[in-house]
């Protein structure tokens, strides 16, 4: 079922289709079906420096963050860090999607109650640009990397995505897309068991709620189980063709929600060389980019950044673009090279406007709506330094004199979602920056 290029079947390549929006997991760890084994420490400073290399002159970058539903205290000690990770990477202009996995039996209810919590936590940066609602909730073999192993997995991802969507339009965080990801490819029978069942059990709020699908396809490492370097290609079309024609037709979702491939790799270690993984990158990022008028592909990711272990036989340790010393290996460069020739070239988000002060770290302006009006803030390392903002919105003021700063515009009503111009004045002891964005809010009386 499906197409490739090999069969003939394929149809040729439709003109015209929206360029791609690229981003990386930018970890070590990956989920494994075996033990995990213990990554070698991360390096932030490295970390930004090879996101700095891949990111396109004037187009977005996105990051993946993943986080789990486990227990209170598991919840407590990663939101914390959670709040950490978010404010480096968006604080640095990058976007950001969270993957919100389920790891817990039977508690389908309280995963939604828990997903709600985090998009009304994390939603209101602009540069949080969505979530993902379990991870692989098809593929029940390894519940280290997939949630198909915890019971209720479906119906998790059922009233997760929707409570999120619900979150996210009772806040007003328009730019916030929601979505869940499939994993090519498990027996017949599974997929046809699933996708029947979010097709029966999902129902209009579901698929209303649904702003994109995502795949997750390893070509050459599990599934299928061998393929050459250079034809991984074939399969990336082969998953999205399955995907868009089958399994998203038995789920009810048409054919306008877009495609995200969330999860793309092929590993180094015994068996396959640092040539093998350059080669298969190239094939499978131009499939994608080929075909995606064909199959409304919008966005892809790489996983990942750097190997969790360079020196491990294991091949699950050495996903990434990087050793786990932050050396390249060749498939860095090919990334960066077709990132730079494809990617979507668009304006900073609405609301988003870094300003580096003397030289250091970017002061941001952050925008979100609410039912009668706006709420603004300067955020970033460098808001740390400044003494005072003023807050503009469509000509009402709003000054804050402490950090952090951050102040409630009320607005006039509106008849719909309109756009609103945002600014902040930030003064510092010798220089004053000035911010400006803008955002789309309906603000009612």
């Amino acid at each position: 079922m499906g197409d490739t290029p090999s069969t003939g079947d394929v149809p040729a390549p439709k003109p015209g289709g929206r360029p791609l929006e690229f981003g990386i997991y930018p970890g070590g760890p990956a989920g494994q079906i075996i033990v995990p084994a213990t990554p070698k420490p991360e390096d932030q400073a490295k970390t930004f420096a090879a996101l700095g290399k891949l990111r396109p002159a004037g187009g977005p970058f996105t990051v993946h963050i993943y986080r789990s539903y486990l227990n209170a205290s598991n919840d407590a000690r990663e939101d914390t860090e959670h709040r950490r990770l978010v404010a480096l990477y968006t604080g640095r202009g990058y976007g950001v999607e969270i993957v919100i996995r389920y790891r817990r039996d039977g508690d389908p209810a309280g995963f939604a109650k828990f997903v709600r919590g985090v998009v009304g936590r994390f939603g209101d940066n602009p540069l949080v640009r969505g979530f993902q609602v379990t991870n692989e909730a098809n593929f029940a073999a390894s519940g280290d990397s997939s949630d198909g192993v915890y019971a209720g997995a479906r119906d998790a991802l059922i009233q997760g995505v929707i409570a999120a969507k619900a979150e996210a339009r009772l806040r007003g965080y328009s730019q916030l897309r929601i979505g869940f990801n499939w994993f090519y490819r498990t027996d017949p029978n599974n997929e046809d068991s699933f996708w029947n069942y979010l097709g029966e059990h999902g129902g209009k709020r579901f698929v209303d709620a649904l702003d994109w699908v995502g795949l997750d396809v390893y070509p050459g490492t599990f599934f299928p189980p061998a393929a050459p370097a250079a034809s991984t290609g074939d399969f990336v079309v082969n998953a999205l063709s399955q995907l868009r024609q089958c399994f998203l037709h038995a789920a009810n979702i048409p054919k306008t929600v877009p495609i995200h491939i969330e999860e793309n790799g092929y590993p180094t270690g015994p068996g396959r060389s640092y040539d093998d993984q350059r080669a298969a990158l190239e094939s499978m990022v131009r499939a994608a980019n080929t075909y995606r008028a064909n199959y409304n592909v919008t966005n892809y990711f790489w996983f990942d950044l750097r190997d969790a272990d360079s020196s491990s036989p294991n091949f699950q340790q050495q996903y990434g673009l990087l050793r786990s010393d932050y050396t390249p290996k060749p498939a860095f460069a090919s990334y960066r090279s077709l990132i730079s020739q494809l990617s979507l070239r668009e304006k900073p988000p609405p609301g988003v406007d870094p300003v580096p002060v003397g030289g250091g770290p970017a002061a941001i302006l952050r925008a979100s709506c609410y039912r009668r009006g706006v709420f603004a803030q300067v955020q970033g390392e460098g808001a740390k330094r400044a003494q005072h903002v003023t807050f503009r919105a469509r000509g009402r003021r709003a000054d804050d004199g402490h950090h952090p700063f951050g102040r409630h515009i009320r607005l006039d009503e509106t008849e719909g979602r309109e756009r609103i111009d945002v600014s902040a004045v930030v003064r510092y002891p010798s220089r004053t920056a000035v911010l400006k964005g803008a955002i789309r809010c309906r603000i009612e009386d």
